[in-house]
């Protein structure tokens, strides 16, 4: 799956329009990243990527750039 793919089902996710994110921005500045988004990026990673991700793991996601690292 390509970066832009992956970038359409975070702003899926946070309910973004379509090129809303960029890899460099920081998580904590998107208002739409919230506790709802991050359980949708959890169930995201189990259902497309067959990927689990502890709540810890999710935490020490500082960009977009880091959950496109966890997409891979």
């Amino acid at each position: 799956m390509e970066v832009k793919e992956k970038l359409a089902l975070l702003e899926e996710i946070m309910d973004l329009d379509e090129g809303a994110l960029a890899p460099k921005m920081i998580l904590a500045n998107i208002k739409e990243w919230d506790s709802l988004a991050a359980l949708t990026f959890i169930m995201l990673l189990d259902e497309k990527f067959s990927k689990n991700i502890t709540a810890n793991e999710i935490i020490k996601l500082k960009t977009i750039e880091d959950m496109l690292k966890v997409m891979e």
